[in-house]
């Protein structure tokens, strides 16, 4: 008991310093960067460009707005799609911050009077187009102004934010053009210059020559190492700069259905098109039996029918079922529901009396009072009143109430419509005018016109996509489980992969934000495992589509200068041939004639004339720039030039003669102004360019998606 209590009092403290340390690394076992900690903080931002930080949610909401924006111009928003948005909105947060800096420094601003003048004088385009009235065809400022009013006057948060939102990016667009206004006007270029351009573009010059091509000498015969490779870059380091990124081979197993999952569900459809056809409600049919294609309650006109089949499913009397048939990659039942006559456009006007707000859902007016307010317009209205007047005193409609409540829809904008309004603008004649109400409200609308009748049709389709039946997922998912469990190395992955004949493939420069993996396909979650992965380290399966994979980290390139591995195929030939010019002038020595020179390299003599100083080009060689430019020093006239090595060999050369052309350049004033044009078109963005390469841009997006 003596020697336990003599243990315990002496190493109390060890006791103690080893819980601390347990209790310590359990605070810190979370505490990644991005994600808080004990001492790492709780950073939220995405980036940083100098020392302004991007912050997350100010990012997140950005992208959300341009893919809003997108969506509403009918853009598909798919990966690759939503990838492209995320760098372009980087990028602009970049932009943003390098010239806001700029603009600091020179003292640019813009005032209240340049913001009017953007929004009521001078509007961009899609302002004008929006804000042009229908009866004048002229763009009409009062419009906006109204619509500014009437935001202020209902004090709508969401509607008041958009609006200084917008003005935000009209200050910001100024600010840019009027930076890229200053660059272009310093633009300059002197007469003089233009002249001797213009002149040494019009000279001609005849010379003779030897020329000792690389190909003389055996590629095999000379070396190029690594420590060649390193230097030459180290000399160019801007010309083999590098990004973050990572290369992987993988071996791909096609998941997708195959013949059987297709027979299998063709049989399956083929079952429902007896129920199908005698279904008396065909909208609940589809419900009920998991149709992929939702119903349209919509007639489509003849020649917007684009469908497989089309001209069969057209002739279909009413209740009938076609199919099964493929459309895509789905099995499809079409049944007639109904024929009519159906005009390609129409022409219509209302007044909108609303009971709740389109964007809030908040309630504007009691239904009771809408019924009664609407039916004494229509009153007004059979009693001689003005539409337009009533429209723009009384319709809380503001797309419209302005331009007298007109509208006019193509056929194709039927199913964007309230069900009950289209349904009036198409079925019913021109003419009609009539109280309904909507989701929306009360509308007094009237027919204006309707204009190219065709036949159309309701249709309604049952489909199903070929998808792979589980016993075809879970085969293939075995095999690819097989190839990883066995495959725990780089060499294990290319041994196997040899030995069952699969077909291992290659994507290289995988970034760290990417979603996207060149010839692969979209995943997320495969990046980040390869940039949490090591060189060699070999994946699980991983689905990417239709395709289970499995994959090696065959490469990391971190940023900096090109390793010698990956500028081997870039500047290989080049060290080669410069260690070949070399051998080459070695043999050559100091010739004091061209016949000489021919003699040591065992060649001819050759000539060339016409040798234009504008083109760099040897008539019969190639392009050889320094060998253009000897030609033209007329100390090559009283002597051979010393050997010139090129691009394609090794040159000496004796210029017989130098003369000119007829200058066909034009006008010197013409010519500064073209040249001026150019360099102010592309100043701009030019500039940004470069200080967008000065900047000091740390991108930690990785961390958060």
């Amino acid at each position: 008991m003596s020697i336990i209590q003599q243990i315990r009092e002496k190493a109390a403290w060890l006791v103690f310093v080893i819980i601390g340390l347990s209790l310590l690394g359990f605070l810190l076992m979370d505490a990644k960067p991005g994600q808080g900690g004990l001492f790492g903080g709780n950073s939220t931002a995405v980036g940083k460009v100098g020392s302004k930080e991007i912050e997350l949610t100010e990012y997140q909401q950005k992208i959300k707005q341009m893919e809003d924006q997108y969506a509403a111009q009918g853009y598909p928003m798919n990966e690759m799609m939503r990838q492209n948005l995320e760098e372009q909105v980087w990028n602009q947060f970049i932009q943003e911050e390098i010239l806001k800096k700029e603009v600091e420094k020179l003292g640019l601003e813009v005032t209240p009077k340049e913001i009017d003048d953007l929004l009521f004088v001078n509007p961009s385009p899609e302002l004008r187009q929006s804000l042009t009235n229908p009866q004048t065809g002229e763009y009409d400022p009062n419009m906006l102004r109204q619509q500014i009013n009437e935001i202020k006057k209902k004090k709508d948060k969401a509607a008041i934010k958009q609006l200084n939102d917008y003005i935000i990016a009209l200050s910001k667009q100024r600010l840019s053009e009027k930076y890229g206004s200053l660059l272009s006007n310093s633009a300059y270029i002197p007469k003089w210059l233009l002249e001797k351009a213009n002149a040494d573009n019009s000279s001609i010059s005849s010379i003779s020559y030897v020329s000792v091509p690389y190909s003389s000498i055996s590629d095999s015969t000379v070396k190029v190492s690594d420590e060649d490779i390193n230097a030459y870059v180290g000399d160019h380091k801007d010309e083999y700069k590098q990004e973050v990124t990572r290369g992987i081979y993988y071996v791909s197993f096609d998941a997708a259905a195959n013949a059987k999952d297709s027979s299998d569900l063709y049989n399956q459809v083929s079952k429902l098109k007896t129920d199908f056809t005698i279904s008396p409600d065909a909208p609940a049919f589809l419900i009920r039996n998991g149709s992929e294609t939702a119903f349209l309650d919509a007639y489509i006109a003849k020649s917007k029918l684009q469908i497989p089949n089309a001209d069969t499913v057209r002739t279909l009397a009413v209740g009938t079922v076609y199919g099964p048939y493929l459309d895509g990659n789905k099995y499809t039942l079409a049944k007639m529901l109904g024929k009519r006559q159906l005009p390609d456009s129409v022409k219509v006007r209302h007044i909108l009396i609303g009971t709740v707000n389109p964007q809030t859902g908040a309630p504007l007016l009691a239904d009771s009072l809408a019924k009664k307010r609407v039916d004494s317009i229509e009153a007004a209205v059979r009693s001689g009143a003005d539409f337009a007047s009533l429209a723009l005193q009384f319709s809380t409609d503001e797309g419209s109430k302005s331009k007298g409540g007109e509208y006019e829809f193509a056929s194709t904008q039927f199913s964007n419509l309230a069900k009950e309004f289209a349904e009036v603008a198409f079925y019913e004649s021109a003419g009609v005018k009539k109280v309904i109400k909507t989701s929306f409200g009360y509308h007094y609308i009237e027919v204006l016109s309707q204009t190219n009748f065709e036949e159309a049709y309701k249709i309604a389709y049952y489909s199903k996509s070929i998808l792979p039946s589980s016993e075809t997922d879970n085969t293939v998912s075995g095999m690819a489980n097989q190839f990883a469990g066995e495959s725990r190395s780089a060499k294990a992955f290319d041994d196997n992969a040899t030995k069952r004949k699969y077909n291992k493939l290659v994507a290289s420069d995988i970034k760290p934000n990417d979603k996207m993996i060149p010839g692969l396909g979209s995943s997320r979650q495969l990046v980040k495992w390869i940039y949490e992965a090591d060189k060699g380290d070999v994946s699980e399966p991983y689905t990417v589509g239709d395709k289970y994979v499995v994959v090696t980290v065959s490469e990391i390139n971190e940023e900096g200068v090109m390793s010698a591995a990956k500028a081997r195929p870039m500047v290989e030939f080049i060290i080669r041939n410069k260690k070949k010019s070399e051998q080459i002038i070695k043999k050559i020595g100091t010739p004091a004639s061209l016949d000489a020179a021919a003699k040591a390299a065992g060649v001819p003599v050759l000539r060339a004339d016409s040798v234009s100083f504008s083109n760099g080009i040897i008539p019969n060689v190639g392009q050889e720039a320094k060998v253009v430019g000897a030609a033209f020093n007329k100390q090559n006239t009283a002597k051979v030039s010393t050997p010139i090595a090129g691009n394609g060999g090794v040159f000496v050369i004796k210029t017989e003669n130098i003369s000119a052309v007829p200058n066909l350049a034009g006008d010197i004033q013409q010519q500064r102004e073209a040249q001026l044009a150019q360099i102010r078109q592309s100043g701009s963005y030019r500039s940004l360019e470069v200080l967008r390469k000065a900047a000091k841009v740390k991108d930690e997006r990785a961390k958060f998606f």
